[in-house]
């Protein structure tokens, strides 16, 4: 890797680290009172559900947090475009986001749902 790309790599890690920095601190014990809307479709194993299409509903227990809350994220700007996740994401603070990807990422739920 030559000097320039080094630094501009190093750049960027600093920037995001500074982002990842000032995210709020997520709490698995508020993010299991937020978990509602989330389990209708998240919470049942194997579902399919047919809006806006036929698609198999992907598991979220055991996410890392910090992917999980990146695609919060992205739901609530439109980066992403599901209706019903864009409707539940825009209603979600980024401590609400911190808090449910807290609650998931724990490592009881990755096993316990199997």
């Amino acid at each position: 890797m030559n000097k320039v790309t080094t630094m501009t790599a190093l750049a960027l890690l600093a920037c995001a680290g500074g982002a990842l920095a000032q995210a709020p601190a997520g709490d698995a014990n508020r993010g299991r009172e937020k978990v509602q809307m989330c389990q209708g479709c998240h919470g049942i194993e194997g579902w399919r559900t047919a809006f806006p299409e036929v698609y198999h509903v992907p598991r979220i227990a055991g996410q890392h947090s910090a992917y999980f809350v990146q695609a919060l994220q992205a739901y609530k700007t439109g980066e992403r475009n599901h209706p019903s996740m864009r409707a539940i994401a825009a209603t979600l603070s980024g401590q609400d986001m911190a808090d449910l990807a807290a609650y998931y990422a724990q490592p009881s739920l990755k096993t316990a749902a199997k």
